[in-house]
Order: structure tokens, then C-alpha cells, then sequence
């Protein structure tokens, strides 16, 4: 495959070792995105969540300690809420869901791992 694939990935998470693995063997170029150790600008979530069609709130881990404390679970779901979303994700990049796959301006979220090969499509 002549493309790159960003892979928003954590090392430390097996359902993005497992993307990560599955694009490498397929000989795919992968630009790994280690967002909890270079997170996010609001732009880069606002891009992100363009190409996977998809609102924050779709792609946020509500059952970490973070989202628990803030009250996520209960706030609103609309787009003039977005913003308050993108901040929190901004300011707690643990609260993305994991792994994601960019190429180009499309993205999946990697769960199960195997959804990342709708991309080489």
C-alpha cells in the first residue's frame, strides 16, 4: 500500500497493539500517533472526528477516572455542546477511544482491531 496509516494508538492497550499488528503484517506504512504521550490539539480532535463521521461523545471512554469525576456520563449530547467535549478530551487524552486509523480524511475506530483494514479497502 503505497498510503500512510496514522494510528492513534496506546501502546498499552492490546486492542491497539493488535491494529497495529495487523497493518505491519499486512506491509502497511503506519505513522504510530502516541496521543497520551503528544496529545491533541481541540483542531486536530475537530479533523478527527470530521473524518470518522462520528461526535466526541461517540468516541469517548466514559468509565475512566477522569470522565467519572467530571460527570460526562450526564452531559448533554448535542452540537452546541462539541466544544465542552473536545476540551475535556483536549485537557484528558485517556478519555479517546482507542486505536483510531487515518488515512487521508477517513478513520475508523480500531474496535474491533480488524475494522482498521476497512481503511486498505
Amino acid at each position: 500500500m503505497s498510503r500512510t496509516v496514522t494510528l492513534w494508538h496506546n501502546p498499552r492497550c492490546s486492542k491497539s497493539r493488535g491494529a497495529l499488528g495487523l497493518l505491519q503484517e499486512r506491509g502497511v506504512e503506519v505513522r504510530e500517533r502516541r496521543y497520551l504521550d503528544e496529545p491533541p490539539t481541540a483542531a486536530e480532535l475537530h479533523a478527527l472526528f470530521a473524518a470518522l463521521g462520528l461526535e466526541p461523545w461517540q468516541v469517548c471512554r466514559l468509565g475512566e477516572d477522569e470522565a467519572k469525576e467530571a460527570g460526562m456520563a450526564d452531559w448533554p449530547r448535542e452540537s452546541a455542546d462539541r466544544q465542552t467535549w473536545i476540551a475535556a478530551m483536549v485537557a484528558h487524552p485517556k478519555l479517546l477511544e482507542r486505536p483510531i486509523a487515518v488515512v487521508g480524511d477517513r478513520a475508523v475506530v480500531g474496535r474491533p482491531p480488524e475494522q482498521v483494514l476497512e481503511l486498505l479497502a
